[in-house]
């Protein structure tokens, strides 16, 4: 039997009052042809406060299509939540037009606290020249920056986060998915650079991969996220209680290390 007081609360009660929830991974509404059934704003809310999330932070899944119109969306769902439901402005390198019009209407997004390039998805580097707008303007105003990362990619591997991370170490980036398939390049990245921490979405499910983190890395670096609405963030919550790490890491991978993250970003 567990003896960890945080995994026993999760156990009998779904939830633990003295080590809430920080998700710093998740989406928001429907995405192609995929069943999710848990996408609408009221939804996701409740499901977040079932499982004893005090904040979490998005982007929307039409603004990795369409960032204009899905970060508008994106801001509006957040500020009838505003306090529990912050969001990442996405940056498409693509159409640097749009995106500095987005990048000035942050300010007037108070519910915003950073945001979020998917470099894989948009198919151009996180080290290209497109990407500098929006990593000087994080640079500027010490903002976080959620990047996917994944192994052995042509746009967004470890490798290319090392870089960013030295030309920008203003930045706080969050290694999305923390470099899967590349797990030993990511971690050194993290160790290396002050400015890196790993973010756990569909990495927890890798067998005895948050205990190697914690051993590597350190559990001061490392925060949770589990992509709501495409997966059950009690899933994610479990891998973490159950791991053979002790409270002091379950406690700043839960929540004292997205709470400390978002503490100076907050501005509602």
């Amino acid at each position: 039997m567990n003896s960890s007081k945080i995994a026993q609360a999760f156990l009998r009660t779904g939830r633990c009052e003295d080590c809430p929830v920080v998700d710093m991974h998740a989406h928001y509404g429907p995405f192609r042809g995929i069943y999710m059934p848990r996408h609408t704003a009221e939804q996701m809310m409740a499901t977040a406060e079932r499982c004893g999330v005090e904040a979490m932070v998005s982007s929307g899944h039409l603004a990795l299509v369409d960032m204009v119109l899905g970060n508008a969306e994106m801001a509006e769902v957040t500020e009838r939540y505003a306090g529990h439901w912050y969001g990442y402005s996405v940056f498409n390198p693509n159409y640097p037009g749009e995106g500095a019009r987005e990048l000035s209407l942050l300010e007037d997004r108070p519910t915003f606290v950073g945001l979020k390039f998917h470099p894989s998805m948009h198919e151009y580097p996180l080290t290209g020249e497109a990407y500098a707008p929006a990593l000087d303007f994080a640079a500027e105003r010490e903002l976080l920056v959620l990047t996917h990362t994944w192994g052995h990619s042509s746009y967004d591997s470890p490798s290319h986060l090392a870089e960013v991370a030295r030309r920008y170490p203003e930045v706080t980036f969050l290694a999305g998915h923390a470099g899967y398939g590349e797990f030993d390049a990511c971690f050194r990245v993290a160790a290396e650079h002050d400015n890196v921490y790993l973010e756990l979405t569909a990495a927890y499910a890798v067998g005895g991969l948050v205990e190697e983190m914690v051993e590597t890395v350190g559990a001061h670096k490392i925060v949770l996220g589990y992509d709501l609405p495409w997966f059950d963030p009690y899933y994610a919550v479990g891998c973490v209680v159950m791991a053979h790490v002790d409270d002091a890491a379950r406690r700043a991978i839960l929540y004292e290390n997205g709470r400390r993250l978002l503490a100076p970003r907050r501005r509602i």
